[in-house]
């Protein structure tokens, strides 16, 4: 036996209003991350292996994090060399005479922006982590871990070596 229930015309527009402020509520983070976002476009100076200056303003990018300028690593050898300056001269090599887009997550205690930073369609974030010149900044996101993970179980950049995550470098771990 088949019931049916009957929904009178107010109840059924209060039906739609709910569903429909649902449906904001569960897009709204979406649509502000948007709104917030920043596009910006140009040529960059590099400043190190994750932070560049594009049109002015200092970019972080995001979710990575690649040695300090003054920090050393130890290679497949064991021979110390500078990986943050190895790092940095990638990007630079990377990105010399090209425009770069840059689109904005969010901005740091430092005022800096943090951003998704491409060249030529190519993610310059994932490839670093990819090529082993950077590690996922996995306390802060999970966007570059595969990338990670196949560095390391290719031994490339800083997993042919040792190395310090530049997190514990930075708090005084040499």
């Amino acid at each position: 036996m088949t019931s049916h229930v009957h929904i009178d015309g107010a109840s059924r527009t209060i039906c739609r209003r709910v569903m429909t402020l649902c449906v904001m509520i569960i897009l709204m983070p979406e649509v502000m991350h948007g709104a917030n976002a920043q596009t910006m476009t140009g040529t960059a100076r590099i400043i190190d292996g994750d932070t560049l200056e594009l049109q002015g303003q200092r970019v972080r990018l995001h979710g990575i994090d690649a040695p300090e300028n003054k920090q050393r690593c130890r290679d497949a050898n064991g021979a110390t060399y500078a990986c943050g300056r190895v790092a940095t001269t990638r990007l630079k090599n990377w990105t010399h005479n090209r425009s770069l887009t840059c689109t904005s997550r969010t901005q740091d205690r430092y005022g800096r922006l943090i951003a998704v930073c491409k060249v030529g369609g190519t993610d310059l974030n994932a490839r670093l982590v990819r090529e082993g010149f950077a590690l996922a900044y996995r306390q802060y996101s999970r966007d570059y871990s595969a990338d990670e993970d196949h560095a390391r179980a290719n031994r490339r950049g800083l997993w042919a070596g040792t190395f310090v995550p530049p997190w514990d470098w930075r708090r005084g771990q040499r």
